[in-house]
């Protein structure tokens, strides 16, 4: 692509008893490959206020339904309990009035800075098989740690609820130091024959351009954790067969839209934060390109200056922090259907994307009064967000009344 054209908005969030907030929309309009950053010349830079949510309403009311030990992922069952995953190392069965029971059986944990009890899914034939897949952080040798996919069986008749049968399928290789980035979101795809893992790049930079690692990939798996044959780099030399795209930082949140693409966000370094539509065999640039800098102030080339790195949709600058990525479908909020929700931790917002064809752009940001973990959307059609930290709430949002 010849230049980008990213949109980074600051919502304007709902006004109440007559407090108007009116918040900076950044444009950044990149052309002919001009780059402020990597060149020194400035780019062309339009500020303007705009009022993006409606001010004669607020646009949902927030029921708390429990709390959390720092949550980290929800997902729903049939029934519409819900399991939550803790990142200390435990997994909560809870029902719609709040009602929490632990779920025994979760494997051991490598809990600390980033780190711990991860994602929670279930498998696309949950039905019949009470498979959950799930990530977590394992320790490895000399202080390194990853992250890992495994799946159990989900045992909801016995006396208490239990994991069965826990096997892993998938390791992030290769282990290293530190604590942070790990990732590990799963999606399945929507006709439930892959497996998606969000894979970090563990705040090494580098791996993410590494093929014979999987650290900042995105990878595709079948559910058993083999790889298709058909998967973009099965056939190179020196590269693992499960990548699907490379060059991403610290993915938060995968999940695929109501046309069946593939999307993520990402956090970027000091801003830059990003959302992508997740091709097969692309490269996202990083740690090449980013609309961010590193955090000790070394500048980062735009992706307008390396044309053969895939841009991202929507850039945010200054950071919003993501965390939790969904498409909206259901019927409750009924101008929401094929909105995209992020959670925002800095932020502390919930944020709604909109599209048209390949084209998006943040349309409103609620704030939330708190760093926002993850997004969910239940089987009413609600919207239910987790907040960050100890003492999380798990929040239902409806339509106001």
């Amino acid at each position: 692509m010849a230049g980008i054209n990213l949109m980074i908005k600051h919502g304007n969030l709902m006004r109440n008893i007559g407090l108007s907030l009116s918040i900076a929309i950044f444009v950044v309009a990149c052309s002919n490959g001009d780059d402020a950053r990597a060149t020194g010349s400035t780019s062309e830079v339009t500020q303007a206020t705009n009022d993006i949510s409606p001010v004669d309403r607020k646009p949902f009311e927030s029921t708390e339904i429990a709390s959390f030990d720092e949550p980290w992922a929800m997902t729903f069952l049939p029934d519409g309990r819900m399991l939550v995953s803790e990142q200390a190392g435990q997994l909560q069965l809870v029902n719609a009035k709040g009602q929490k029971t632990e779920v025994s059986g979760v494997p051991e944990v490598d809990y600390g800075g980033q780190g711990g009890f991860g994602d929670v899914v279930l498998a696309p034939d949950f039905a019949t098989s009470n498979m959950v897949y799930l990530s977590w952080v394992e320790a490895g040798d000399k202080d390194t740690r990853g992250a890992v996919v495994g799946r159990a069986r989900l045992d909801l008749d016995g006396e208490k609820p239990a994991l069965k049968n826990l096997e892993t399928i998938w390791t992030q290789k290769p282990k290293v130091t530190g604590r942070g980035h790990f990732s590990h979101r799963i999606a399945f795809s929507p006709d439930g024959e892959y497996l998606f893992i969000g894979s970090g790049e563990r705040q090494k930079f580098d791996p993410a351009q590494d093929m014979s690692a999987n650290l900042g990939k995105i990878v595709r798996l079948y559910p058993d954790g083999t790889v298709p044959k058909d998967n973009p780099f099965v056939d190179k030399d020196g590269a693992l067969p499960e990548i699907w795209s490379l060059g991403h930082r610290n993915i938060l949140g995968i999940a695929f839209d109501s046309e069946g693409r593939l999307w993520n966000q990402e956090m970027g370094p000091k801003a830059g934060d990003e959302l992508n539509l997740v091709q097969r065999g692309a490269n996202y640039g990083y740690p090449f390109v980013s609309e961010g800098d590193h955090y000790d102030g070394k500048k980062i080339p735009n992706h307008d200056t390396r044309p053969e790195f895939e841009a991202p949709k929507v850039a945010w600058v200054p950071t919003i922090a993501p965390s939790g990525l969904i498409f909206y479908s259901g019927d409750l909020f009924p101008a929401w259907k094929g909105s995209a929700f992020i959670g925002g931790l800095a932020s502390q917002a919930l944020i709604r994307v909109s599209f048209d064809g390949d084209t998006a752009k943040e349309a409103e940001r609620f704030l939330m009064g708190q760093r926002i973990r993850e997004v969910e959307q239940g089987p009413d059609g609600a919207i239910y967000v987790l907040e960050d930290g100890e003492g999380g709430r798990l929040l239902k949002l409806t339509p106001a009344k």
